[in-house]
């Protein structure tokens, strides 16, 4: 066997044709060997295959032997027109847009040629179909050897996704991803709309502590709630019907869940509580909740500690030198920054008629209750609302209660509904909010010595969407 070596076969003419072999000859290529297209390939489709052309067509022309053709009838209805056919010979045909069903494609017959034994032209008029055709012989003609539509090649229904702590809904077909520390929402399949593509959120922030005074700590403001669509229990939370729930994309999102604010004691006498920090899911919207307020203290030195702080909920409102005035110390405001449906609610007003008296923190579902006279008992916290996120009825974000000096009585303020702490008793220790419902935490008293008010509970980040019917 003879053997030429060179790098480049030309042809004589500039930009001619050069032939290898004659007809009947076969042209082998061994094993091993790679053959590298940098310019069009046609008539290469093996019989009943097409090398596909990615130049878009957008007007009428003369299909290729062994060439697959993307098709864009946008602007309108397109003829092709199929070649001569010989055995073998395959043309394929694929709507690029989805428009085939506006504007039709024409499959033009060459001279004689049949398709599928018809000497009519054929209509391709379905959205989004492929068509394989390959040339058998005179009685038949072109005949279709593959057809499909775009919604043949499968995409992902439902959402999948990682993170947290994963589990299926007892009673329905969610999955549940519960956050009760940083963590990523980690979405590797977005689903569609046959399906589902959204999710549902709950996200609560850390709530506020309790307020630290020489009698009459406020109770702590619950961490801001904010929930999606569909996600509570009857009757519909006080801060109104939730938004919708959020689209989502394949990415991964950052989830910070607040903590509680830390429990205060010691020196000296009159200590705000600290409040709570931010949940966040940095979803398509960025759901942010804000931390309770810090439960009040008092009027009297370190002065301007005796109203609750704003937050989510705001705290109650702490002692007050100045009860005569009947203005007492304020809570703080909840809601704070304000959002849509509201986050939370008010603390209630500490020091009046009694000067030592808490008013409660706010809660999600209603206001903390203001200290109450003439029996001079501490406010109550605030309700939170009832979710039902993973298919049980649960409450979040109550606020925490007031203080009220005295010992055994008066009667010391509750914890809402929701992860709220109760006020201490004076000699005890205010009582903490709920891990992982956003509670805020009781009040103290800081006599006779060494206690301390109650912490808020930590928050939660609850993400749930379908994955099946």
């Amino acid at each position: 066997m003879s053997e030429v070596k060179v790098n480049k076969i030309s042809p004589r003419t500039n930009c001619g044709t050069v032939q290898l072999g004659d007809s009947g000859d076969t042209i082998t290529i061994p094993a091993g060997a790679t053959i590298t297209n940098s310019g069009t390939a046609s008539g290469f489709g093996a019989t009943g295959a097409a090398s596909w052309d990615t130049t878009v067509k957008t007007s009428g022309f003369t299909a290729v032997s062994g060439v697959g053709y993307f098709v864009n009838t946008t602007s309108g209805a397109i003829t092709v027109n199929l070649p001569a056919g010989s055995a073998g010979d395959v043309v394929a045909i694929k709507d690029y847009a989805g428009t085939f069903d506006t504007n039709n494609v024409t499959l033009a017959r060459n001279g004689s040629d049949k398709i599928g034994g018809e000497t009519t032209n054929a209509t391709l008029e379905t959205e989004g179909i492929a068509v394989t055709l390959v040339f058998v012989d005179s009685t038949q003609g072109w005949l279709v050897t593959d057809s499909g539509l775009q919604s043949d090649s499968p995409t992902p229904l439902y959402v999948t996704a990682t993170g947290g702590t994963i589990s299926n809904s007892p009673c329905g077909n969610f999955k549940i991803h519960k956050f009760t520390g940083p963590g990523t929402f980690c979405v590797s399949a977005a689903g569609n709309s046959s399906g589902s593509n959204t999710i549902d959120y709950l996200v609560v922030a850390g709530g506020g502590a309790g307020g630290y005074a020489n009698g009459g700590g406020g109770g702590g403001g619950a961490g801001g709630l904010r929930y999606s669509a569909s996600t509570y229990c009857n009757p519909t939370p006080a801060g109104g019907i939730a938004s919708t729930a959020l689209p989502v994309t394949v990415t991964g999102y950052p989830v910070t869940v607040g903590a509680g604010g830390g429990a205060v004691s010691g020196s000296p006498d009159y200590q705000r509580g600290c409040s709570g920090s931010n949940s966040v899911f940095a979803g398509s919207s960025t759901i942010t909740s804000a931390g309770g307020g810090g439960g009040g203290a008092g009027d009297t030195p370190p002065t301007g500690t005796a109203a609750g702080n704003s937050g989510g909920s705001g705290g109650g409102g702490g002692k007050t030198g100045a009860p005569a005035c009947g203005v007492g110390a304020a809570g703080g405001a909840g809601n704070t920054p304000p959002v849509s449906p509201s986050q939370g609610n008010s603390g209630g007003i500490g020091g009046v008629p009694n000067p030592n008296i808490g008013g409660g923190g706010g809660g999600h579902a209603a206001t903390g209750q203001n200290g109450i006279g003439p029996s001079s008992d501490g406010g109550d916290g605030g309700n939170g609302s009832v979710i039902k996120i993973d298919d049980t009825c649960a409450a979040y974000a109550g606020g925490g209660g007031g203080q009220a000096e005295g010992q055994p009585a008066p009667v010391q303020g509750q914890g809402g509904s929701g992860g709220g702490g109760s006020a201490g008793q004076t000699g005890s220790n205010g009582n903490a909010g709920s891990i992982n419902t956003g509670g805020g935490g009781g009040g103290a008293d800081s006599q006779p010595s060494g206690q301390q008010s109650g912490a808020g509970g930590s928050g939660i980040v609850i993400i749930r969407y379908k994955f099946q019917n």
